[in-house]
């Protein structure tokens, strides 16, 4: 009879040891995404249409959140940061078009840079009907961007004084990969 009470004691005490096992591996399980969420990589959902036709609504990106921290952001890179409507946090998708400490305008609905117009920016297809606070020579800051849709005429970006230029401090991340629909799986073009 000892006998094989030992032998179900040693069998509960087995349970209790793969339960805690389980337990501990799930506990380093979640720590560990919450970590890749908050330093390395983010799931964000497309809202509207301002960067048709690079991205459209309802379409789900991963942000890289790290590359950032050893490079600098570049012309034409997909960021995302954060914006406050109606005393709520939202965050908006966006094409960085000027750097720091470049002079940005828009003339006649075209981007110009330092003077010169942006002949690469192939993402805006149609003329700007709005120039907004660009119509004047707008100067970068060390850590400013200057930020546009691709979809020009139906995008709220830096040419809006509520918007404006956006802090290297403020970039979320930079949008690296569409993982849904599934059809369009695959690497975000950013140059």
């Amino acid at each position: 009879m000892s006998r094989k009470k030992n032998e179900q004691e040693t069998e509960q005490k087995n349970v209790w040891k793969e339960l805690l096992e389980m337990v501990l591996y799930l506990v380093i399980a979640l720590v560990a995404a919450l970590l890749i969420v908050k330093f390395v990589g983010q799931r964000t959902q497309v809202d509207g249409s301002s960067m048709n036709p690079t991205l459209y609504d309802k379409e789900n990106l991963i942000l890289d959140k790290i590359s950032y921290h050893f490079r600098d952001p570049e012309r034409f890179d997909i960021i995302v940061f954060p914006f406050e409507e109606d005393g709520e946090e939202t965050h908006f998708i966006k094409r960085i078009i000027g750097l720091p400490g470049e002079t940005v305008q828009i003339i006649d609905g075209y981007v110009y840079i330092n003077g010169e117009l942006l002949e690469s920016d192939i993402y805006g297809k149609e003329v700007m009907e709005y120039a907004g606070r660009a119509a004047e020579p707008i100067t970068l800051g060390d850590d400013e961007y200057f930020v546009l849709g691709d979809n020009r005429n139906n995008s709220r970006d830096s040419r809006f004084e509520e918007v404006g230029n956006i802090k290297r401090g403020d970039i979320t991340g930079r949008a690296f990969l569409r993982i849904w629909p599934l059809n369009k799986f695959g690497l975000l073009k950013h140059q």
